[in-house]
């Protein structure tokens, strides 16, 4: 079995009390994507405005081809605090996961997430969240 072509992973954290900046001091890291509830966006290729249904804090870890899921989660977390007590706090507040997107270019490609990988997303409070392409178009 092949391996996994390519992978993308952002963490989320998603409510309609968020405050990003409030996030980005709790974890000590700017957030790649940030806005609260009510905020006024612009998407980029039609121009069309909307208003945020509720708040979002992201941070994206860099495109891995072939995938590399473990080195994606360890380089988002690296960057953020490792004070549980926060992550306790912040997944009782807010929605978090990881949501990553895995790409295929064959039927049959397959990939593992390591036993620690799952320890650090699940003693944070983190879904791990899988959006799987298939290659077919």
């Amino acid at each position: 079995m092949a391996q996994v072509s390519r992978s993308k992973a952002t963490l989320r954290l998603i409510g309609d009390k968020l405050q990003p900046q409030e996030i980005s001091v709790l974890l000590g890291c700017e957030g790649t994507t940030m806005y609260s509830k009510g905020d006024l966006k612009v998407v980029k290729r039609s121009g069309r405005e909307y208003v945020c249904k509720s708040g979002h804090w992201s941070l994206a870890a860099k495109e891995c081809k072939p995938e590399d899921l473990d080195g994606q989660v360890k380089e988002t977390l690296d960057r953020l605090t490792d004070n549980i007590a926060i992550w306790e706090d912040l997944s009782q507040k807010y929605s978090i996961d990881l949501f990553c997107g895995i790409f295929m270019d064959k039927g049959n490609e397959g990939m593992n997430v390591s036993s620690k990988t799952l320890l650090e997303l699940g003693s944070r409070g983190i879904v791990l969240s899988l959006d799987i392409y298939d290659g077919a178009d």
